[in-house]
């Protein structure tokens, strides 16, 4: 069935000389992986720039259910980027992001609501302009949301810790070792309640800000038992020197 739809780039690896795989979150059928040949060549369907982590696509493929790997007819960029690959930081947080997108995203099913979020994260960080270093930190919060384990607030106001492995605020401190320590907790309250238009209201120092990152890696590996370590942690936490 010859289908066009949107999707946003997640990972690519090289299958021969002249051809990639590359894995692209679409928004019609959830994750898919294609076979991308002769890229940057004359007659191929696909440039080199149009697979950079998180570029937004529209695509035209024949879809097979059953096939494991897709055959792009037609690709063409969305929305051009006009910070992502030339902003060091941008581009770093958008390695980071897409990397996590891969490594949570296993399934093929589609959710419309989770594309829309995660197009609308791709090119709200494209144009952000204040609180770039707390941008990953609420991407990982808001994530959460859409993959069914987002921390439960109901205690929030009063807790003095926060249990990541039953992902509940508590008063005491949990009996086991999974909990946010307790001179984090007031920053990531104030995390819960962001969103990519008041990332500013955050002001962190490059340790607490590590600290945080570390713990949601923490709290992501707790809530999906096949999340596989995150390589990129370290390059964000390099930036922040």
């Amino acid at each position: 069935m010859q289908v066009k739809t949107k999707g946003i780039v997640l990972h690519q690896v090289k299958y021969s000389d002249s051809s990639n795989i590359v894995n692209i979150y679409t928004r019609q059928f959830g994750k898919l992986s294609f076979m991308v040949r002769g890229i940057n060549k004359k007659k191929s369907v696909c440039k080199s720039a149009f697979l950079q982590p998180l570029s937004v696509l529209e695509i035209d493929f024949a879809h097979y259910p059953k096939n494991n790997v897709q055959h792009l007819k037609e690709v063409r960029i969305v929305q051009p980027f006009f910070e992502i690959p030339f902003h060091p930081v941008k581009s770093s947080l958008a390695i980071f992001m897409a990397e996590i997108l891969h490594k949570t995203l296993k399934h093929t099913e589609a959710d419309e609501n989770l594309y829309d979020f995660l197009e609308k994260s791709v090119f709200e960080l494209d144009k952000c302009e204040q609180g770039l270093g707390n941008f990953h930190l609420c991407f990982l919060v808001k994530l959460s949301e859409h993959l069914g384990f987002s921390p439960n607030v109901e205690r929030m106001e009063t807790a003095n810790f926060f249990d990541l492995q039953n992902g509940v605020f508590e008063h005491f401190q949990p009996s086991h070792t999974h909990f946010l320590q307790k001179e984090n907790v007031e920053s990531f309250k104030v995390l819960m309640e962001m969103n990519f238009n008041n990332l500013n209201v955050l002001s962190l120092t490059k340790n607490r800000r590590a600290e945080l990152l570390n713990s949601l890696i923490e709290y992501y590996k707790l809530h999906l038992p096949d999340f596989q370590k995150i390589k990129s942690t370290e390059v964000l936490h390099d930036l922040w020197n």
